[in-house]
């Protein structure tokens, strides 16, 4: 893991020592969108017109936040008109890489042996993370976005005019609703996994682990009379919420401690999760290989060992039922709370 200093590579771990053992995380630097007409998004400059064979997405199949958008590209239909390069799992001292291994995809684009080598080439004098996923634009030679909250609207409605699959994942009439729950689960779930998992004191630890599970609880409440989180329809809110729940149990349970439950103890998150990995498209994306070895492997500072379990053993494919949603689901136990 490290970062780029005035485009100079630096291997170095998160410092959370300035916030008493919190894990921070850092705003995306590249902001520009890609819109059907070419003009400006909601932030940033225009000039990036969709077009089919302009853009290339680099991604890691291990990201939670990168696996965002390779979903949003399955479900659009978008293969054949954004390409892809996949890094490898394991992130060490250079960050990610296209070193070979099963699932690598090399970057066609650059021809990188480093991601940050990405980052330099559209900036030289670049400083911060360098993360995935990344949207490129071959014609400028630059990265249009490294935030994969935008990269998904982008990859849902950008294209449609480019022959995209039918299908709106961020509708009009439901956008303030997904974007309350967006918030609620980006801020405890998605990224409250690396808050409990990067914290380095037992407190900061707490503050995460805590909120996780009562917004855990909340959503299994709301999925019991509902197939999805907006009603029958899949959209974006859901999109980022399985990415983190289909690498709970492999993951988070053990390496990040998040063990108070796991998703199999959820009758209606666990079924909802099933739905959506057997959702077309959605189950091709999905690479337990790549997860469980990156954060074993890659992640010295909480597992030295590099030791990745065996365990435990998913069934995603099993019948779901989530059609035909149960009427109700029994209250569940809340999370004890340090007393000492």
């Amino acid at each position: 893991m490290g970062l780029l200093v005035d485009g100079k590579w630096q291997d170095a771990w998160y410092a959370t020592k300035p916030s008493g053992g919190r894990f921070i995380r850092k705003d995306s630097s590249f902001r520009d969108w890609v819109t059907a007409d070419g003009s400006a998004g909601p932030t940033g400059i225009g000039g990036y017109k969709a077009q089919a064979g302009r853009y290339h997405l680099y991604v890691s199949l291990a990201c939670p936040w990168a696996h965002r958008a390779l979903i949003m590209r399955a479900l659009k239909g978008l293969e054949d008109k954004i390409s892809v390069s996949v890094v490898h799992w394991l992130m060490l001292e250079h960050g990610w890489t296209f070193a070979d291994g099963p699932g690598v995809v090399p970057d066609t684009v650059y021809h990188a042996r480093f991601l940050h080598q990405v980052y330099t080439a559209a900036d030289p004098y670049y400083t911060g993370r360098v993360t995935v996923p990344v949207l490129w634009d071959k014609h400028t030679g630059s990265i249009v976005s490294n935030e994969s909250s935008e990269i998904i609207r982008m990859l849902n409605s950008a294209f449609d005019e480019s022959g995209a699959e039918p299908g709106d994942y961020y509708p009009a009439t439901l956008r303030e609703e997904i974007d309350a729950i967006n918030a609620r689960v980006y801020h405890t779930v998605n990224n409250g996994v690396y808050k409990a998992g990067f914290a380095t004191t037992q407190e900061a630890y707490e503050e995460a682990v805590v909120p996780l599970f009562d917004t855990l609880d909340w959503l299994e409440q709301r999925l019991a009379g509902r197939r999805f989180l907006l009603g029958d329809s899949l959209t974006e809110a859901d999109i980022r919420l399985f990415t983190t729940l289909i690498r709970f149990d492999a993951v988070y349970v053990g390496h990040f401690k998040c063990n108070i439950r796991r998703l199999v103890d959820y009758p209606n998150l666990f079924a909802y999760t099933r739905d959506i990995y057997q959702w077309p498209g959605v189950a091709a994306t999905v690479n337990f290989e790549h997860i469980r070895r990156h954060y074993y492997e890659s992640h010295r500072s909480i597992n030295p060992t590099g030791i990745v379990p065996l365990g435990p053993v998913l069934d995603f494919t099993a019948a779901h039922g989530r059609a035909q949603p149960a009427a109700a689901s029994l209250p569940r136990a809340h999370v004890l709370r340090h007393a000492g």
